[in-house]
C-alpha cells in the first residue's frame, strides 16, 4: 500500500496531546459505508519490559473469511506506553505492515479504540488518517463512557455514550458472550462499523479477521523468542 505521511513520531507527551487534538478535528465518522468486499485486521503484540512490538495485518475476503494477505514486522519502541496515547506507539510498526500489503482492503478493524477516547483519537481514528480508509476500533474492554449491558443475544448492543456524546456502541457477537466495545474511527459512521463487525464474526467473540490477525502477531513474537503477551 502507498502510505503518505501525515507527521512526524519523535513527539513528547505533550506535544502528542496537541497533535491528537489536531487530528481529531479531521476525524469524519458521518460517511455510511459503502459495499465492502474485503477486510483488513490488524493487531500489536509486545512481552513486558522488552523494547521490541510485533505487528500483523491479515486481509480476508468478506463472506468467506478466506485469506487472502499476511503482513507481520517486529519494530524497536519509539514511544513508552502511557494510556491514551498508544497509538502513538503501535502506529509505527502497524504502518510498516501496511505498507509491505499488496492488496487495499476496503475497510480496516482495529484491535483497540475509535472515537471511544479521551480526546477522540483512538487507535482507529488515528490509523485512519494515515491510510485515508475506513477504519473500525474493536476492543475488548472500555476505555471511556458508560452503558447500560446489552441484551443477551447475537446482536444486541446499547450505546457507549462519554459526557454526553455518543462515541460507540456495546454489541453483543455471540448469545451469552462479553460484549465487545465498537467505535467507528475514520469515514465509517457507527451504524456500518456494527455492520462489520457483526458480519465478520460467527465462531468466536472477536470478528475472525481480528482472531485471525491475533494469530499471526502471536506467532510472530513466539517465533522470534518473544515470549508469552502482555495481556491487555
Amino acid at each position: 500500500m502507498r502510505i503518505a505521511p501525515l507527521h512526524d513520531w519523535d513527539l513528547s507527551i505533550e506535544a502528542a496531546r496537541q497533535l491528537q487534538t489536531e487530528l481529531a478535528a479531521r476525524i469524519d465518522t458521518s460517511q455510511p459505508l459503502a459495499a465492502w468486499s474485503t477486510v483488513a485486521a490488524a493487531d500489536v503484540s509486545y512481552q513486558r519490559f522488552s523494547p521490541t512490538l510485533y505487528a500483523a495485518v491479515v486481509v480476508v475476503e468478506a463472506g468467506t473469511h478466506q485469506v487472502l494477505e499476511c503482513s507481520a514486522v517486529s519494530m524497536e519502541v519509539r514511544f513508552p506506553y502511557v494510556p491514551g496515547f498508544l497509538s502513538f506507539r503501535e502506529l509505527p510498526p502497524l504502518l510498516e505492515a501496511f505498507r509491505r500489503l499488496t492488496t487495499d482492503p476496503d475497510v480496516v478493524l482495529c484491535d483497540g479504540q475509535g472515537l471511544a477516547h479521551p480526546r477522540r483519537l483512538g487507535l482507529a481514528c488515528h490509523l485512519g488518517l494515515w491510510l485515508e480508509r475506513p477504519t473500525i476500533g474493536c476492543a475488548k474492554s472500555r476505555l471511556v463512557g458508560d452503558h447500560d449491558q446489552p441484551g443477551p443475544r447475537r446482536g444486541d448492543r446499547v450505546p457507549l455514550i462519554d459526557r454526553g456524546e455518543l462515541v460507540g456502541a456495546v454489541v453483543r457477537t455471540r448469545d451469552q458472550v462479553r460484549p465487545v466495545y465498537v467505535s467507528p474511527g475514520h469515514r465509517c459512521d457507527l451504524d456500518s462499523a456494527i455492520a462489520v463487525v457483526l458480519g465478520t464474526s460467527g465462531r468466536t467473540r472477536l470478528p475472525e479477521p481480528a482472531r485471525l490477525a491475533h494469530h499471526a502477531v502471536n506467532q510472530l513474537r513466539q517465533a522470534a523468542g518473544g515470549g508469552s503477551a502482555t495481556a491487555d
